[in-house]
């Protein structure tokens, strides 16, 4: 490269554009000694013509070269590629435009080094998942497999590229009626000694414009096997210690009477079989919740009046009541709904709240109802909070820890759910909400 190539260009089109009207007007001068004034005006613009251009394009020659690199260099990035650079020596507007050029392809190189480790890791991530994984086109086709996937559904081969339901189809009968059934769910594989449990989800999205299915099939036996060991050891807990505090005054008083008797002090027996009778009594109301807990119905939907219901709920327990609209009419299981609001409206007395300030608000909302029972007692800590709902878990001394529990099985049940919140100004609140 030249000297002059290394000037700005403003500066090089300048000294050219100079140099041409000195030497037109020199000549302009020198050929009106011969000519007419216009005939030398003519002559003198347009015999250096050709000089200036040859020296225009020598000089422009670099800057041509400069743009076809730049244009190579964006297509290259185009096709993501982003080795090349582009070098210049000049400065001015082009030497900004050749770093700015530069620095555009270092930052896409290293932005594209970042997503390769992304990618690298999200991939190692998907692959070593024990969930296996499945993401399925709109024609059904497998796009991605994991390695679970590949074992559970190719015996270690790739899926890439298979059909769906040519998978299936060589799969056992329970994995078939799960998919077939669409939606979340689990289903067991194996014989009963040896089953295995899982959980099927399925997300519908867009890729790239078109519509893709995500299938997660997580094993769960071994954490369930450890949940159901949890939950029998504390039911048997629990169990033993209504047994034993039912049981043992029991059988001190049945001695007490039999020495009463042996005495002849029969005044004092009427007190012993009271006392005997409430135990036995106690120890019958647990059994019967127990049971009633384990061997729940499925609900039994009939069109009910919420006015003669409550009514009914009033006669058995105290409240007070917010019923809109007034004619109102829900498809529930009278019995059971009866039931769970008994359960809560009863926990709202033994809270500390008054009387007064025991509240059911029943409210018809948008293809639903909501059923509120609302007190003025203590309310719950965030521990109580996050464990109320559990079946056997209880603050009382002489609690079953069935009450909530029970609420929340008979609202799921219906197809609804159940929420416990604390009250500004004290107190809870427990929100069912039922389909319409």
């Amino acid at each position: 490269m030249h000297w002059w190539h290394r000037l700005p260009l403003d500066a090089v089109y300048a000294a050219l554009t100079l140099g041409y009207m000195l030497a037109a007007a020199a000549l302009a001068l020198l050929l009106t000694r011969w000519l007419q004034p216009w005939a030398a005006v003519a002559l003198s613009v347009a015999l250096p013509l050709p000089l200036l251009l040859y020296h225009v394009r020598r000089v422009f020659a670099p800057a041509r070269s400069l743009f076809r690199a730049l244009a190579g260099s964006v297509a290259n990035y185009r096709d993501g590629d982003y080795s090349s650079g582009v070098s210049w020596q000049g400065r001015g507007g082009l030497s900004e435009l050749v770093d700015s050029h530069n620095q555009l392809g270092k930052v896409l190189r290293e932005q594209r080094q970042s997503l390769v480790q992304r990618e690298l890791l999200l991939d190692t991530v998907v692959q070593n998942t024990p969930v296996a994984m499945l993401l399925v086109d709109a024609a059904r086709r497998v796009v991605l497999g994991n390695l679970a996937a590949r074992k559970m559904f190719g015996e270690g081969r790739k899926l890439e590229g298979q059909s769906l339901d040519t998978l299936l189809a060589g799969t056992s009968e329970p994995v078939r009626d799960a998919f077939s059934r669409g939606g979340d769910g689990m289903f067991t594989v194996g014989e009963e000694d040896s089953a295995d449990i899982y959980h099927l989800s399925r997300r519908t999205f867009r890729l790239n414009g078109r519509p893709h299915e995500l299938v997660l099939l997580r094993l769960l036996t071994a954490e369930l096997r450890r949940q159901e060991v949890q939950t029998w050891k504390k039911v048997i807990r629990v169990i033993s210690h209504e047994l034993n505090n039912s049981l043992a005054p029991i059988a001190s008083l049945a001695h007490s009477g039999a020495e009463l008797l042996r005495r002849g002090q029969h005044e004092r027996l009427p007190v012993a079989l009271a006392t005997i009778e409430e135990r036995a009594r106690h120890l019958e109301g647990f059994i019967r919740d127990y049971a009633r807990f384990a061997k729940m119905p499925a609900p039994r939907l009939e069109a009910v009046e919420w006015r003669r219901f409550i009514a009914q709920l009033r006669s058995q327990v105290e409240f007070v009541d917010d019923l809109h609209p007034a004619d109102g009419t829900a498809r529930i299981d009278a019995a059971q709904v009866e039931q769970a609001l008994l359960n809560l409206l009863r926990n709202a007395h033994e809270s500390g709240s008054p009387a007064q300030e025991v509240r059911l608000s029943v409210r018809g909302i948008p293809g639903a109802w909501r059923i509120d029972v609302l007190d003025r007692g203590s309310g719950m800590n965030d521990a109580v909070l996050a464990n109320a709902l559990l079946p056997f878990y209880s603050t009382k001394r002489h609690g079953t820890g069935l009450g909530l529990a029970l609420a929340r099985e008979i609202a799921e049940a219906h197809g609804g759910r159940i929420a416990l919140l604390n009250r500004d100004g004290g107190g809870l609140c427990v929100a069912i909400t039922l389909p319409a």
